[in-house]
């Protein structure tokens, strides 16, 4: 049996995925959730290297009122005062100089204030795919064409909470200066994860002809990884809706970040779906839309504009196995935000578990492994910690919706098991995950995603 090392690491350290926030954050009585979507993403900003937050249209804004961006604002200082607490999770004392935080950033690094803000920008301030042409550039777009275009091998996953228009615009000048193969090469650099189609008005929301997002689906459907939610994004509404009372004793209140957490108006942190989908906890790989995470399961296929196709999970039997594991992670989602708005509030709190398979502590990168059909593999998460000194327990579970043939597992809740391939199983790729929590008041949870490539 061979195993496979994938993954990008600098020095002994792993860098964080590169991530683009296009927001249309607004005044809490028109639009909280992309208010509590950024406080969620500020208490995981030593997760992601946040390259750009742009603020620009949306369903309830169009034009982008340009004083809203003010609301972003807001967040980023509530994140000044609360970042000292936070960076005694992983004992950070001190902050690069911005110029080292415009380079590479490894996972675990809590960025400053001060590089937040001068990656707040706006962009498109008007929506719609008669917009996208001269006159629409904006510091937004420009930004990324400039990412896009750095030494980085990294992809740039852009979360569109409102429209994708600032990604279009970019595109769209990339394609009136460039040959077709670099304007390829730079589409090749983005994945899109939208929530819903927003690059409009909300009564007009059917209208799919008349977003740019449906453009980017017709003209580079093979180049650039669209995810349209259209089911996760709003059943992390209601989730959170039932799960208010938590909310209001948890994450209300704790921080800076949590006095400005507002009351929800139509659901809850709608938005987040679009970043816990490249969450680095090692449940799934973003590079990967099979594979089901925090952000549900997604998979290529017509668009619910009956014309285009990309990644989406909007119809049955995706919507409802989507949606199965949404409510499956959500209480693990929930207590891991809850956790870190104690480290925001009070400096201190508890870790996740770390966890090693078959003496490889490559996580959160997939541990990809060589088999026979036939043969009985080891799988051993002994070596697991929890930085606390937590117990820990342990399941192993196969995605199914990954391959055909079904595993054996010995022992699904010990932390060394057994999976045995089927004789039927040549030429296929499994996978199975081994999912970690501690015994702590949150029940903090840890995954490694292993992937079982079966020989002919």
């Amino acid at each position: 049996m061979a195993v496979l090392g994938v993954g990008l690491a600098h020095g002994n350290e792993r860098l964080k995925p590169r991530l683009v926030v296009c927001t249309d954050i607004a005044p809490a009585d028109i639009e909280p959730d992309d208010m509590e979507s950024m406080v969620r993403l500020m208490a995981y900003a030593d997760c992601f290297e946040i390259e750009a937050l742009i603020t620009s249209v949306g369903w309830n804004c169009d034009p982008y009122p340009k004083e809203w961006a003010e609301y972003l604002t807001c967040v980023i200082e509530a994140y000044r005062k609360d970042v000292t607490r936070l960076m005694a999770r992983s004992g950070q004392q001190g902050f690069l100089t911005i110029e080292q935080e415009n380079t590479q950033q490894t996972l675990g690094y809590w960025p400053s204030a001060d590089y937040l803000r001068s990656r707040a920008l706006m962009g498109s301030e008007r929506g719609g795919i008669k917009v996208i042409g001269e006159g629409n550039d904006s510091p937004g777009s420009n930004l990324l064409i400039q990412q896009a275009d750095e030494a980085d091998e990294r992809p740039i996953y852009v979360a569109a909470w409102g429209g994708a228009n600032t990604l279009a615009q970019a595109i769209w000048r990339v394609k009136q200066t460039r040959s077709a193969e670099e304007l390829k090469r730079f589409i090749k650099k983005f994945r899109l994860y939208t929530i819903t189609d927003q690059d409009m008005h909300y009564n007009m929301r059917m209208n799919r002809a008349y977003s740019s997002h449906q453009w980017l689906r017709k003209q580079f459907e093979n180049d650039l990884q669209f995810i349209w939610d259209e089911g996760t994004w709003q059943e992390q509404c209601e989730l959170g809706k039932q799960h208010w009372q938590e909310h209001t004793k948890s994450i209300q209140g704790k921080g800076e970040l949590g006095k400005i957490y507002p009351n929800y108006k139509w659901g809850v942190e709608g938005d987040t779906p679009s970043f816990l989908y490249m969450m680095p906890n090692g449940l799934n790989d973003p590079e990967d839309p099979h594979q089901a995470g925090w952000a549900g399961y997604h998979e290529r296929g017509l668009c619910a504009d009956s014309l285009t196709t990309a990644w989406t999970s909007w119809e049955e039997p995706i919507r409802n196995i989507s949606i199965g594991y949404k409510r499956r992670f959500y209480p693990d989602e929930l207590n891991d935000f809850k956790s870190r708005m104690q480290w925001a509030d009070e400096g201190k709190g508890n870790k996740n578990p770390q966890i090693t398979i078959n003496g490889d502590t490559n996580s959160p990168v997939p541990l990809i492994m060589e088999a026979k059909a036939g043969e009985t593999v080891l799988l051993d998460a002994t070596r697991s910690i929890d930085p606390d000194g937590d117990k820990l327990s342990f399941k192993w579970w196969q995605q199914p919706e990954i391959g055909q043939a079904v595993l054996q597992i010995s022992e699904p809740e010990v932390p060394t098991t057994t999976v045995t391939i089927p004789e039927d199983a040549k030429g296929e790729t499994l996978h199975v995950i081994c999912e970690v929590h501690d015994d702590s008041p949150y029940k903090l949870v840890s995954y490694r995603r292993i992937i079982i490539q079966i020989k002919n």
